[in-house]
């Protein structure tokens, strides 16, 4: 068994989905591994890590759309408000998204569908520089 690791820097511009997928790819592709299992890890408690269609745009404007239906920009809902209107709204979504993925690698590839794509969800309405641990294991 072989294992590697990386820390991916995914920059967002605020709140929306950031494909990172090909930075993966070819990142898993330099291990050189047939058989494996990629686990990715957002570092972060206001931003998630979501597999999603990467075919039409309007599924990420969806998706963001209905996350601020259940989690709303609202002082008045939340306790906790002294870093500003978006942040334990952010909270509540990666709750909802998730802050881990676990891929599998056949035949020296991703196992991911034809239309999925890697992103990082970004919930703050802010700039950020989000990192992402992976780790590969495999042989």
């Amino acid at each position: 068994m072989k294992q590697a690791v990386c820390d991916f820097a995914v920059p967002t511009q605020g709140k929306g989905l950031y494909e990172f997928t090909g930075d993966v790819v070819s990142w898993v592709r330099q291990q050189r591994l047939a058989t494996g299992l990629l686990t990715l890890f957002c570092r972060h408690t206001s931003a998630s890590l979501v597999i999603q269609e990467n075919a039409d745009p309007d599924v990420q404007a969806d998706l963001a759309s209905a996350l601020d239906r259940l989690a709303p920009e609202d002082r008045r809902l939340y306790i906790h408000t002294m870093e500003g209107p978006d942040d334990m709204p952010a909270h509540i979504r990666s709750v909802l998204c998730g802050v881990q993925l676990s891929i599998p690698l056949i035949a020296g590839r991703l196992a991911l569908g034809t239309w999925q794509g890697i992103y990082l969800f970004e919930h703050r309405a802010s700039p950020h520089r989000r990192s992402v641990a992976a780790h590969l294991l495999g042989e």
